[in-house]
């Protein structure tokens, strides 16, 4: 596993007032030599960026959702920065974290549809390097506008990248009230049978 970056925050929260300081910011992936479950955010959030921590935002319901489907043994708290702990938990687990777009927005609605296309190649360079047997995009608008289908539903795709099997799963913001915790757990449980 690549040696992550300390929370530039030194372990703290970010205040209301530091965020605007991570806009454009990027965050370090979670991978390893391999992952058998490819997780691709859409992008960091302002908080997210603050602590270089994929999902960090006290609201999101990515770490619950793992945990709720069985996929980590516990609740992570990325809050203030992801553990190397629980790094290593993840990573060992098969699993692995990038995002279409590494740059930190307070929206995903604020990156162009030019950006979202370039994450996908950015999309297939990882997945050629760790080879998932499923790939996870967690956003179905984002997946709409990278992958260039209007249509696309949530749930498996009809395409494959590097071999691996591509489902777009709901965004797990706590903004997004269309999927609420019991819901996202099941789309996990559904492609970690696949996957893990």
């Amino acid at each position: 596993m690549s040696p992550r970056r300390p929370s530039p925050l030194g372990g703290r929260r970010p205040t209301r007032e530091e965020l605007s300081q991570f806009e454009n910011a990027g965050i370090d992936d979670v991978l390893g030599d391999s992952a058998r479950l490819l997780i691709v955010g859409i992008n960091p959030g302002l908080w997210t960026a603050a602590v270089n921590a994929p999902f960090a935002h006290p609201g999101n319901r990515f770490w619950p959702s793992l945990e709720a489907a069985g996929i980590m043994p516990h609740r992570v708290d990325a809050s203030r920065g992801l553990s190397e702990e629980d790094a290593r938990l993840f990573v060992g687990r098969g699993l692995g974290l990038t995002n279409l777009v590494n740059r930190a927005t307070a929206r995903a609605s604020e990156l162009s549809t030019a950006e979202l296309v370039k994450g996908r190649r950015h999309l297939e360079n990882v997945a050629r390097a760790v080879q998932p047997k499923v790939i996870a995009v967690l956003g179905i608008t984002a997946y709409r506008a990278a992958f260039d289908d209007k249509k696309a539903a949530l749930g498996k795709q009809d395409i494959t990248i590097e071999g691996a099997q591509v489902w777009a799963l709901p965004q797990p913001s706590g903004l997004n009230a269309h999927a609420p915790l019991p819901v996202l757990a099941e789309w996990w449980r559904t492609v970690a049978e696949i996957a893990l």
